[in-house]
């Protein structure tokens, strides 16, 4: 149980680069189509899902799919920490309590699977 912590941790920052390839993507939008930029771009976007398709198949052997599947609602989150910080767009309190929101039902779902994994090991 106490490595458990450690796959949650790689499990975000999985999301975190999971994420940025939307960055990517919306930056490729702003070039001329098939130019050395928008190549570049969308080369990052490959490199990163590419790298997030071999680790979430690790992250998924080590936690129940349902529970990281339920994370992935994080990367909400991450959107609106990139779109203030790449394209700086607002943060309103509706996003805010959005995100909150988000956070609070992955903390909720997760606090609930502790007999899922009980039942698991026997």
């Amino acid at each position: 149980m106490k490595k458990k912590w450690y796959v949650y941790i790689g499990l975000h920052i999985l999301l975190l680069v999971y994420s940025a390839s939307t960055v990517f993507s919306k930056l490729a939008s702003g070039y001329p189509f098939l130019s050395f930029r928008f190549l570049l771009c969308y080369g990052m976007v490959l490199l990163l899902l590419g790298a997030y398709a071999v680790f979430w198949q690790q992250i998924i052997k080590r936690l129940p799919l349902m529970t990281a599947y339920a994370n992935k609602a994080v990367t909400v989150v991450w959107g609106i920490v990139w779109g203030a910080l790449v394209f700086q767009e607002k943060i309103t309190w509706g996003k805010v309590f959005g995100a909150v929101l988000v956070i609070a039902g992955v903390m909720l779902y997760a606090s609930g699977d502790h007999g899922e994994d009980q039942e698991a090991a026997l």
